[in-house]
């Protein structure tokens, strides 16, 4: 997990216009980390573009079209904590935006991974109220199986 998901991938108070913005901040990190090539992020938009990836409870998982998986290096997330949130087009904001690049068939497993942690209440909470990248690291961890 610690290649998948590192403290470097983590903004605690990110602030964005917009989806687009948002979007752009959590595949930015991916970029940074050697996740992805930076026209994934286009990518990303793109399938924003054909279906929201807003979840539900605060969560959107923003991820690359499937013509995308050539610009994956290797499967990487990045969470983009916003506690003002961001309008994704749902009945609520977002309030936290993973940004998810899976290599190979690690697509569904992360994503049911990621939204069994935001299935529980206690989970939600902690990941709003955590005070540093390691308590997010260390709640992801937790729920993914590390």
């Amino acid at each position: 997990m610690s290649n998948i998901l590192s403290k470097d991938k983590v903004i605690l108070n990110g602030t964005a216009q917009d989806k687009t913005e948002a979007i752009r901040m959590a595949g930015e990190l991916l970029v940074k980390a050697g996740h992805v090539s930076a026209d994934y992020v286009d990518k990303m938009l793109e399938r924003e573009e054909i279906a929201s990836t807003y979840m539900g409870g605060g969560l959107a998982i923003p991820h690359g079209t499937k013509e995308a998986k050539s610009m994956v290096a290797s499967t990487g997330l990045s969470i983009v904590r916003f506690p003002e949130g961001v309008d994704f087009g749902g009945d609520e904001p977002a309030f936290v935006v993973i940004g998810i690049a899976a290599a190979g068939g690690d697509h569904m497993e992360i994503l049911t991974n990621v939204a069994m942690i935001f299935t529980d209440d206690e989970s939600i909470g902690k990941v709003m109220d955590a005070t540093t990248e390691e308590e997010i690291l260390a709640i992801f961890e937790g729920g993914m199986g590390a």
